[in-house]
């Protein structure tokens, strides 16, 4: 952390001061004042955003706070990178463990909520579908169990408390822990259509995201005129 800081205070670039620090990262979790950071879920998958977050924090006002909003909300680096160069900066075992939490974590968030367009669409165009819950057929069409008795599963092998929410440390254990049980009880061909299913979601989303972010920059870009929060024209 102080490394960090020091860095960014000789003029350093912040990105690739903040990937030397994600490299150098020994916590896998830690709390702050009264909030919880889990950076490494199932001592498998490591969200290197969290940690990124963590970091940035510390500097604010230090640091581009569009360029680290752009990072932390949407995902997008201040600078274009390989992933073979992004592997290098954070080094092979973290590199390895965010592939973990792509496919562990972002890519089943991204099937759940694609079978849930799928239920909600065909429950639009079916009269025998109206009223039935989107999200128990969610878990029941990917998992093949209703989501109360995975859970309680979950809170079994972890010991935790049955009836208390779950922080988000926990939540995300939890979709990791639902990746691993799909994995293992689906046969290879699902598991690689869901995939794809779940892929093609998350390119979705990520086109949105840029058009977004890019749509914002292009609001605080000077001389940009903004009519009704829509940007109509730049003069120059």
């Amino acid at each position: 952390m102080i490394a960090f800081e020091g860095a960014v205070a000789d003029g350093r670039d912040w990105f690739d001061a903040l990937l030397e620090a994600i490299a150098e990262w020994e916590l896998t979790e830690e709390t702050v004042g009264d909030r919880h950071y889990r950076y490494l879920i199932g001592g498998e998958a490591f969200d290197w955003l969290l940690l990124a977050e963590r970091l940035c924090d510390e500097l604010d006002g230090a640091i581009p706070k569009d360029e680290t909003e752009a990072l932390l909300f949407f995902g997008k680096m201040p600078l274009e990178m390989e992933e073979d160069d992004f592997r290098h900066a954070i080094g092979d075992a973290k590199h390895r463990a965010h592939l973990n939490f792509v496919y562990g974590v972002m890519v089943e968030e991204a099937l759940q909520l694609t079978v849930e367009e799928e239920v909600i669409k065909e429950g639009r165009s079916s009269v025998w579908m109206r009223g039935e819950n989107a999200e128990g057929q969610v878990f029941e069409r990917i998992y093949g169990r209703p989501e109360h008795e995975l859970l309680a599963d979950f809170r079994a092998e972890r010991e935790l408390p049955p009836c208390e929410d779950l922080s988000y440390g926990d939540l995300r254990a939890f979709i990791y822990w639902l990746f691993k049980y799909r994995v293992n009880q689906s046969d290879p061909a699902r598991v690689a259509s869901d995939t794809r299913k779940a892929l093609a979601q998350i390119s979705r989303l990520e086109a949105g995201a840029r058009r977004r972010a890019e749509h914002v920059e292009s609001a605080m870009a000077p001389n940009a005129n903004v009519f009704d929060g829509e940007v109509v024209a730049r003069f120059r």
